[in-house]
């Protein structure tokens, strides 16, 4: 399982990818974030859920380790952004 810590930076950032256009509320911030905390997590979109996102759409391309790396990596460089 992914390691999110649940920091919300992700959601924060979502004008840096026109894959998340429909959930932004305006201004980058996901219209779903209520603090850190996404407020329809148990039914947020797929694009949302990474393990999800994975077996759909990356399992051929890299492994899960691979996957997880590559977000860790963007989500370092979004908290970095933020401070």
């Amino acid at each position: 399982m992914f390691p999110c810590d649940q920091c919300g930076a992700c959601c924060r950032n979502l004008k840096l990818s026109e894959l998340y256009r429909e959930l932004d509320r305006g201004d980058g911030v996901c219209r779903y974030l209520d603090g850190n905390l996404c407020s329809i997590y148990q039914t947020r979109p797929l694009l949302c859920r990474i393990d999800e996102s994975y077996d759909r759409f990356f399992k051929d391309s890299m492994s899960r380790e691979e996957f997880y790396r590559e977000n860790l990596l963007v989500c370092s460089q979004l908290k970095k952004k933020e401070i």
